[in-house]
């Protein structure tokens, strides 16, 4: 029988080793390893579904929200933190919302225009922290925050200044910033050129915690700290007729402590809590 040609060989060599690889690499090792998972952790490699009265409710891994159908906190149930997933907790779109710190100027929405503009970071975090101080009974006041919950930030120009989160009519959260006049904002207007200065104000004490106000970096994060949960207890008892103690309890027995006894932090999930609340 004739010798192939090399060029020949080395290609049918080339074909051989794709196709060993990939029924190696694409069919055993894929089934080894769901097999391997599903052995020895099946509910984690399932997805952690956690079920009540014989259905599913959610997931111990991620996070999902507990409101109506017109997105209104549902008052008998703990509140998770916010979520930049998608349209929250999606976890086809997981991720942050990749807004830093300098992040404090708003693009105000045009009256009849498409652009619907965008809240800063800052304004994110102060509207937040309104809506939950109006929720749970507190003040939800915080520094560098209007009391209509938006950023408190200036443009500074020689002759005035303009409080640029605020969208005429509203009245400025301060009068006069150094001798300037300070002026509501003009949607549309370009303000690029004033200064920046962001005013800290007098909130005092901080009642809403940080992660009540500020999104997970993954956008599924199904805990929240005890501080948020201790806030919220008050508004979960009354709501369902209980005491406050039976109420502090199940957030004691679904608290989570650090890993290791010192990486993290001490974690509520959620969801287990508010299961735990219905069955009492």
């Amino acid at each position: 029988m004739e010798r192939l040609p090399s060029w020949l060989r080395r290609h049918l060599a080339a074909i051989r080793a794709v196709v060993v690889l990939t029924v190696l690499l694409g069919v055993v090792y894929p089934l080894v390893t769901t097999g391997v998972a599903q052995a020895l952790f099946n509910g984690k490699a399932n997805g952690s579904i956690v079920q009540a009265g014989g259905k599913d409710v959610g997931s111990a891994v991620i996070g999902q929200n507990f409101t109506d159908k017109d997105g209104n906190p549902v008052k008998k149930y703990f509140q998770s933190r916010p979520s930049a997933a998608g349209d929250g907790y999606d976890p086809t779109s997981t991720g942050a919302s990749n807004l830093g710190p300098e992040d404090i100027v708003d693009t105000l929405p045009v009256p009849g225009a498409e652009d619907e503009g965008k809240r800063s970071l800052l304004t994110q975090v102060c509207a937040r922290s309104k809506a939950i101080g109006e929720l749970e009974g507190v003040s939800g006041a915080r520094p560098y925050c209007t009391p209509d919950g938006v950023g408190a930030v200036l443009k500074v120009f020689p002759d005035h200044a303009v409080s640029v989160n605020q969208a005429c009519p509203a009245t400025p959260f301060i009068a006069t910033y150094q001798g300037l006049t300070v002026e509501c904002a003009k949607p549309g207007a370009d303000y690029a050129a004033g200064r920046t200065v962001p005013i800290r104000g007098d909130a005092g004490a901080v009642r809403v915690p940080a992660d009540a106000v500020t999104a997970g970096g993954s956008g599924l994060d199904p805990h929240i700290s005890p501080a948020y949960a201790e806030l919220q207890a008050p508004r979960v008892a009354k709501a369902r007729g209980i005491t406050l103690d039976q109420v502090k309890r199940l957030i004691d027995a679904n608290t989570t402590g650090r890993t290791i006894g010192f990486m993290g932090e001490p974690a509520v999930n959620v969801l287990e809590l508010n299961l735990a609340l219905d069955k009492v």
